[in-house]
């Protein structure tokens, strides 16, 4: 069997890092590393690399006799990554919005505008790719690749549980607001704004995803 070169191994793992960054694998799944290779279209071992690797960064746990499990977190565990992104992203959303251009802030609109469209029409995987994209770059504009890394360590903690946000009715109606307000007071130019629109985002959102959460 042909050794995987290391961009494949690593543009595989990069690959399944952002699928469970939003929420494409559940809390509880069996990851398949045939099937998963199938879908990407690379062979077994880039995918069993990247799984592994994941697994050191605790977004999946491997299990005995049963592979590579996506992990349920606990209220307390959950209620810890939650307070852990209030600060880090909270920091960073102020330190980008007071670093961000004008087509920084142009993307960050449309990326609004398809967070909206995607809710219109109940668009669970169009609206958390935008969502996803919208935080990413408004954080990577705080220049602080520590503050970045730290911060994509945590999405893989939750990431698992960001679908459950469409099986809660009640979600869809406010889980865009505070984007609203982020991009509003972008435009203000009120870095300080932009923070507490993101710290309600997240506060919001995990509201209701804690309902989820294990026991």
């Amino acid at each position: 069997m042909k050794t995987p070169t290391p961009t494949q191994q690593d543009s595989t793992y990069a690959r399944l890092r952002q699928w469970v960054t939003v929420g494409q694998f559940l809390p509880g799944e069996r990851l398949k590393i045939h099937a998963i290779a199938e879908k990407l279209g690379v062979g077994v071992m880039p995918v069993r690399a990247a799984l592994q690797r994941l697994a050191a960064e605790g977004a999946l746990v491997n299990v005995p006799h049963s592979g590579m499990i996506v992990p349920k977190l606990s209220l307390a565990e959950f209620d810890d990554v939650l307070q852990t992104r209030l600060l880090l992203e909270g920091e960073a959303a102020e330190r980008g919005a007071h670093r961000l251009g004008a087509a920084g802030v142009a993307e960050l609109l449309a990326l609004e505008q398809q967070m909206r469209d995607a809710l219109k029409v109940n668009d669970a995987k169009g609206y958390l790719d935008a969502n996803e994209l919208f935080h990413l770059r408004l954080y990577q504009a705080a220049a602080s690749p520590t503050l970045l890394s730290l911060i994509e360590t945590v999405w893989l903690k939750v990431g698992p549980l960001s679908n459950k946000l469409f099986e809660v009715p009640a979600s869809l109606r406010v889980i865009n607001e505070a984007h609203g307000d982020a991009v509003m007071a972008l435009r203000l130019k009120d870095s300080a704004g932009v923070r507490r629109a993101i710290e309600k985002d997240l506060f919001v959102a995990g509201q209701f995803l804690r309902p989820f959460c294990a026991g």
